[in-house]
């Protein structure tokens, strides 16, 4: 068996470093957007050296994890290499730029070496505070939610209703809130790391009916933390936490995605003055039927030259219905002039099914002014209340793509040894071995990443490190769920398998919260570049 060497492969990090500076400052001399494609390359390599150095710090535990931390960085030089080859020009380096690690990335890149990694884990250094939170939603993902994830998928159904009060007796939804506000954060590393671990384990048991059940409460939470009025936190901050009150979000719009500048679904203030008046059009709506509000942005200057700065925030009650559509209207009374329509169209998906996602056309649909996140000062604020709201959603999407990993690297496991293929088990296979072994060593260099990330975002840090553990934890699922798939044959691609389940559902992740490509454009290259300044 071969032995780590931590040192060259610290040394083979320092390399891979040094090319994305160069990369930076090659960049800086120009404009992002004329060299696209290196531009996108540079942040996922910045992001796969961000988590080599979370795999260094892990490899520095044990034996096992400093292996797991050389097949990491031996996998992630090498990875690097193919995106610099023949454009060496482009990002300012040299051919010869990785040639000092060489010798230690054909090492740690050797099958036989990495088959001694096909069924290793590796432990995950939690304290014994987060091992309880671990422990705990486990066993409600295994009890609760993965007996009811397969029906939801195949039939497109809605979460229980039993499983959604599971959750919020355990404390979910109050997560990311306050305890003043009747909710179970004290701030620091307890709020983000605990939010990784629930996440994960419930992302191992179902994306749709799992994880993502954490993500609308921890974003209007976190929104309405860091703009609304004290009455609009006593009001919805302690109905948030105990899921009297569950929520969708209402930002994206047919002509805009990340593009949020230029949302155009107006609100207009009625002639009384006591409220607003909403019109137009929003979509992807996720969990929009079964909300009690939706956190919708929306211009409240028509002028669209002021872009961001027109908008504001609302949290608009709606009543409930179910994943197949809806069609809402307001009566007048209790100070509501009535006529408003809401109207909501399904999307079909290929996945992360359960959650149920929506068009949804507003017609003059009455919001009291009491609803504006920050009250008469929120006006035009909405922009950096909603990216507050998003602040830690990055984070929390790599947590659930690190259950979804976890999940099709085991059912990929129990499979392999098995079934047998020419006479002998699947799992004995060099090539087989090979796949399991980056499985589990991608796997746990995004959640130590991960883990890595919520420390800084707890000490306020951590912004460009969070789109970074989303870009690279989100693409390497799709990569794990993929090869998880394959190695099942035929089998795979059959709905009876979780593991097709969880392949379609890995497809979602480098698309919301953030598209991968804009992203890394918009905000990781830029960021990088801007450093070179």
């Amino acid at each position: 068996m071969t032995a780590s060497d931590l040192p060259a492969a610290r040394a083979a990090v320092d390399a891979a470093q040094s090319i994305v500076e160069a990369a930076s400052r090659t960049l800086a001399k120009g404009a992002i957007d004329d060299q696209q494609v290196v531009a996108y390359d540079l942040a996922h390599a910045a992001a796969s050296v961000q988590a080599g150095r979370a795999m260094l710090d892990y490899g520095e535990k044990g034996e096992l994890e400093a292996r797991m931390a050389c097949a990491y960085v031996a996998d992630a030089v090498a990875e690097l290499a193919t995106k610099l080859f023949g454009r060496e020009a482009a990002w300012g380096v040299s051919s010869d730029a990785l040639d000092g690690a060489r010798a230690f990335t054909a090492t740690y890149r050797d099958p036989e070496f990495l088959a001694t990694l096909a069924m290793e884990d590796g432990p995950r250094y939690l304290a014994s505070d987060f091992e309880l939170v671990q422990d705990t939603f486990r066993k409600f993902a295994e009890e609760k939610v993965k007996p009811v994830a397969e029906h939801i998928h195949r039939t497109n159904g809605d979460i229980p209703e039993d499983l959604i009060e599971g959750l919020a007796e355990l404390g979910t939804f109050g997560l990311s809130v306050p305890e003043e506000y009747e909710g179970f954060s004290m701030g620091g590393e307890g709020e983000y790391v605990g939010m990784v671990v629930a996440t994960e384990e419930l992302s191992r048991g179902s994306l749709g009916a799992g994880g993502s059940l954490v993500t609308r409460p921890e974003i209007l939470a976190r929104a309405l933390m860091a703009g609304g009025t004290e009455e609009q936190k006593k009001e919805w901050l302690p109905r948030l936490a105990s899921a009297e009150v569950m929520n969708a979000v209402a930002v994206t719009e047919p002509n805009y995605g990340s593009d949020v500048a230029g949302v155009k679904v107006a609100a207009t203030k009625t002639e009384d003055g006591n409220g607003y008046l909403i019109k137009g059009v929003k979509t992807w709506c996720t969990f929009a039927a079964r909300a009690d509000v939706l956190m919708l942005l929306a211009r409240t200057d028509p002028d669209l030259s002021k872009k961001h700065k027109g908008l504001t925030l609302f949290v608009v009650p709606k009543p409930r219905g179910d994943g197949h559509g809806f069609e809402l209207t307001q009566e007048a009374g209790d100070g509501i002039p009535g006529g408003g329509r809401m109207e909501g169209r399904p999307i079909d998906t290929i996945g992360y099914r359960g959650m149920h996602s929506y068009e949804i056309s507003f017609e003059d649909w009455y919001v009291p002014k009491e609803n504006m996140v920050g009250g008469e000062a929120g006006e035009g604020r909405g922009f950096y209340y909603q990216m507050a709201g998003f602040e830690n959603g990055r984070l929390q999407t790599a947590a659930r793509a690190l259950g979804v990993m976890q999940a099709a690297m085991e059912e990929a496991r129990t499979y392999s040894q098995d079934r047998e293929v020419f006479g002998q088990p699947v799992a004995d296979y060099q090539l087989t071995k090979a796949k399991l072994a980056r499985m589990a060593v991608l796997t746990q260099a995004g959640r130590q990443l991960s883990y890595e990330v919520a420390r800084l975002m707890a000490k306020g840090e951590g912004q460009l490190e969070a789109s970074m553990v989303k870009a690279y934890v989100c693409k390497a699922a799709e990569w794990v769920t993929r090869e998880a798939m394959q190695i099942h044959g035929g089998f795979g691609y059959a709905e009876e398998y979780a593991v097709s389940r969880y392949f379609v559902d890995a497809r979602v992740l480098s698309i919301f919260e953030g598209a991968d490509e804009t992203l890394c454009l918009k905000l990781i290259a830029r960021r990088l570049v801007e450093g070179q300044g």
